[in-house]
């Protein structure tokens, strides 16, 4: 089958090395990129710091697709001098339109990296850690004209682990992503694919985060929601809170919950200087422990140890 991806970063690497081991043919990839960036500034971008997904394109002498919309009627074209059999999506964040869609010759296929019908939405990765879920997963579908609906392919629960950011979670999804690649193409190649409707019931969407939720409120969430939380932004967004008129930001690797008896919730409780630790009081008796965190601002940071030292407290 002659395969064109659509995609971003990882996922689009993974996406083409999951094509190339089902033994189909890349005819033409399309970054997403060249919607949001001008070709100077990709040009340049890609002269200083080279991704690993455009690093395989040169690797594998792929066809790049240089439109500006995958609506275009540029991409319209190219997609039918191709006579792609496939269109396969990982990360993207345009609305493809049905005209679109109906162009391969089997299907187009998007790649979710949660297990739908759950966690529909742009940044799955995050909501999983956020709402303290498990489990994740990664889902193969066919697209129709709305976001994450459609019959499904294939698909993979994928563990959460405690101490998981969003960026281990996506890591290990996008690795799963290229083997589910494989086996749906496969699956498809041979006949032995027979897409399953989505279950209404079991769906839930969350949409885009707000600049106000990167704030943390230790008198109004538990510690295991706030440490959920840091760990949820991270690498995307920083989380902070506040201290008379600072802002720390803490590592969301060095987190520790444990029992505190103080009623003085959102309170700072404990602290050490040469550490960086700051712990608060949440709700339940319970405090968070945040080793390693910085003052935000350039200037700043480097004073944080000192800030802790003598104004914390």
């Amino acid at each position: 089958m002659k395969v064109v991806i659509l995609g971003k970063g990882e996922m689009l690497a993974n996406l083409i090395e999951g094509t190339l081991d089902s033994g189909n043919s890349i005819v033409g990839v399309f970054r997403y990129e060249r919607t949001a960036c001008s070709p100077f500034k990709l040009m340049i971008h890609d002269f200083f710091k080279t991704s690993h997904d455009y690093t395989l394109i040169k690797q594998y002498k792929l066809h790049e697709i240089k439109c500006k919309s995958a609506n275009s009627d540029k991409f319209k074209k190219e997609i039918l001098k191709l006579n792609a059999d496939i269109i396969l999506v990982g990360t993207w964040k345009e609305k493809l339109k049905k005209e679109v869609i109906n162009l391969p010759v089997i299907a187009s296929i998007n790649v979710h990296p949660s297990y739908l019908p759950a966690y529909r939405g742009p940044n799955p990765y995050l909501q999983n850690i956020l709402n303290g879920e498990v489990k994740s997963g990664i889902t193969f579908h066919l697209m129709d004209e709305n976001f994450d609906t459609g019959n499904i392919l294939l698909r993979k629960e994928i563990d959460i682990l405690p101490a998981d950011t969003s960026k281990e979670l996506k890591e290990r999804t996008v690795h799963n992503a290229r083997l589910l690649c494989a086996e749906t193409l496969k699956n498809l190649e041979n006949g032995l694919v027979i897409p399953i409707r989505q279950d209404e019931n079991k769906a839930s969407y969350y949409p885009n985060i707000k600049r106000e939720d990167m704030m943390l409120d230790f008198e109004t969430e538990t510690a295991e929601k706030i440490s959920a939380r840091i760990r949820a932004f991270h690498p995307w967004l920083p989380c902070y809170f506040a201290y008379k008129n600072k802002f720390f930001i803490p590592n969301p690797y060095k987190l520790e919950i444990y029992k505190n008896i103080s009623d003085k919730v959102g309170e700072i409780v404990d602290f050490d200087p040469k550490s960086r630790m700051i712990a608060v009081q949440c709700l339940k008796n319970k405090a968070l422990k945040m080793s390693d965190v910085k003052l935000y601002g350039f200037f700043n940071k480097p004073f944080t140890e000192f800030y802790i030292k003598h104004f914390v407290g």
